[in-house]
């Protein structure tokens, strides 16, 4: 049976839960990201700390980021993937939390929504920005993958379908500016990135 867009939205955390072993093992780890993710750091000062929202099983964008001796805490709603995570990285700090209610009592200096954000509705994405906005240190950095357009599509992880929804850049710009942040670079289906699209903004000084 084939569900609808609405319907993904719905079963999408449950996919990742029944395939985090199999997510794990078929993710490609060559750091095809590396070059996004240390523009990103480039505004996180030395020892800084770093939020992972859906983090996964660490691997490799976490483990990444803590190689470079940033501090990171990862979240994920799949307790599964949270047990690989702490696998891996037994001392790590990781927490289970829907990063649509987010409300975490430190504030950090960098902020990752890589390949998750992009999993949350239209409306939850415009929901979820004041959000983090919130919890980001003022000169603090922000990095999502995004879509290129206005709009809701499948993907696949294992044999399931999941749900991906996206803002225009000009919608998420203007919520960015109303939260205090400035966007530094917007990358469309980066050739170099898997053709991933990448939204970079920075919290503005309070």
């Amino acid at each position: 049976m084939t569900l609808s867009l609405s319907d993904l939205a719905k079963t999408t955390q449950d996919v990742y839960e029944r395939n985090a072993d199999r997510f794990d093992a078929e993710r490609l780890k060559t750091l095809f990201e590396r070059n996004w993710l240390d523009r990103f750091l480039s505004f996180v000062p030395d020892k800084g700390n770093v939020l992972d929202l859906g983090c996964g099983a660490g691997d490799p964008i976490a483990s990444y980021i803590i190689s470079k001796g940033y501090v990171l805490t990862g979240v994920d709603a799949s307790a599964a993937m949270l047990r690989l995570a702490r696998g891996k990285f037994p001392d790590g700090d990781w927490r289970q939390m829907d990063m649509r209610a987010l409300d975490m009592p430190e504030r950090f200096h960098g902020i990752i929504g890589w390949d998750s954000f992009f999993h949350l509705t239209r409306a939850e994405q415009r929901s979820v920005l004041p959000k983090i906005a919130e919890q980001l240190h003022p000169l603090g950095a922000l990095l999502l993958t995004v879509g290129a357009d206005d709009g809701e599509v499948s993907g696949q992880v294992g044999d399931d379908a999941v749900y991906h929804a996206s803002l225009s850049i000009k919608e998420y710009t203007t919520i960015l500016e109303t939260c205090g942040l400035k966007v530094v670079n917007f990358r469309p289906e980066d050739p170099n990135c898997m053709f991933r699209t990448i939204l970079l903004a920075q919290k503005l000084p309070s």
